[in-house]
């Protein structure tokens, strides 16, 4: 799988706004299969063990000194802080899950089928590599290590369809912030 490559489009104080604009984008998007992956960076049992409740099938591992993961099936309590990722999730669980975070740094990516046509740049139809929406809460950058008190949002897009983002940010009365960056995963 081919990683996508991002631009921040917004960045607010408000959660609630950068969950309207990455609906509003959605709102663009062929999302016929949509579903929506989870990142965190957890360093406290509380918020670790509201995040196992709402994402019981997560993978996690150490992101420290410590060498602990789910494949072992370690206790993930004993290795704080750890790094969870939850994978192909309903998007009823973004608010609650959020919630369960408190101030950890947390993404929230929804992938789906793809973007539309923009003829005005010359590009058809999206597919549905590179297509994701990502709110990055908590934190300025994709990898979760810029903790920031505000969240950011991210319009993926293929390498080669890089303009497409711009585009995408424009219909919904947004505008890049920063340059084009390799997706993590």
């Amino acid at each position: 799988m081919a990683n996508s490559y991002a631009r921040p489009v917004l960045r607010t104080a408000d959660l609630n706004e950068a969950l309207r604009a990455a609906g509003r984008l959605l709102d663009l998007a062929d999302t016929r299969e949509l579903e929506v992956d989870f990142d965190a960076r957890v360093p406290d049992a509380r918020a670790l063990e509201r995040l196992l409740g709402l994402l019981p099938g997560a993978e996690w591992w150490a992101d420290g000194a410590g060498h602990g993961s789910s494949d072992r099936g370690d206790p993930p309590s004993a290795h704080l802080p750890v790094r969870l990722m939850g994978w192909g999730m309903s998007a009823d669980v973004v608010r609650p899950v959020l919630a369960a975070a408190g101030a950890c740094p947390v993404s929230v990516r929804w992938d789906f089928s793809g973007w539309p046509e923009a003829p005005d740049i010359g590009l058809g139809a999206g597919g549905p590599r590179g297509a994701y929406v990502t709110v990055c809460a908590h934190a300025r950058d994709l990898d979760l290590t810029e903790p920031a008190a505000d969240h950011t949002v991210f319009v993926h897009v293929k390498h080669v369809e890089a303009e497409r983002a711009p585009w995408l940010a424009a219909r919904v009365g947004l505008q890049v912030i920063g340059e084009l960056v390799m997706a993590p995963w």
